[in-house]
């Protein structure tokens, strides 16, 4: 069994691999979707949750979609940006004792960068297709980068209020 000094010393490898799995699982569940799924077309999953084709120019919520197409490269450059810290971020918190959910946090979020990252290079949009409602009210559609981004977010903000001290080895 592996001591805790040498998972530690792996540990940046694996962050990257999880983000990497991130950018891989994204694309795949986002080829499907464009393979299968027909543009704005509704596919029921379960009463509360359905899949759908929607392509959005913009960021989060659509934010700027309808800006006339400058906006694909702002945010595909915002996103090239943020890649590269987060990839000094993790590389860096490695070293450190106890920051182990914050470099998860990071490499769930770099994954969903680079993911959504080479849709906007490569498409000029970004593929979304999940949808969870209620009635007649629904949650934005988002993809599996979208939900990755949140997800590290989330525990971003779990990890400061863990009040932890961080020491250097």
């Amino acid at each position: 069994m592996p001591d805790v000094i040498t998972i530690k010393r792996k540990l940046p490898w694996l962050l990257f691999a999880i983000a990497a799995f991130i950018i891989v699982f994204d694309q795949a569940t986002k080829h499907l979707a464009l393979a299968y799924i027909e543009y704005l077309d509704v596919e029921p999953v379960t009463s509360f949750f359905y899949l759908t084709l929607r392509y959005n120019e913009g960021a989060a919520f659509s934010f700027l979609a309808g800006a006339g197409g400058w906006q694909r490269w702002l945010f595909a450059t915002l996103a090239a940006v943020v890649s590269v810290v987060l990839v000094v971020w993790i590389t860096r918190i490695y070293r450190q004792k106890g920051n182990t959910l914050e470099a998860l946090a990071l490499a769930l979020i770099l994954g969903g960068a680079v993911g959504n990252l080479y849709d906007r290079i490569m498409l000029g949009h970004v593929v979304d297709f999940i949808v969870f409602h209620y009635q007649e009210h629904e949650w934005p559609a988002f993809n599996i980068a979208d939900s990755a981004i949140c997800i590290g977010a989330a525990l971003l903000v779990l990890d400061m209020f863990r009040g932890r001290k961080v020491t250097n080895e």
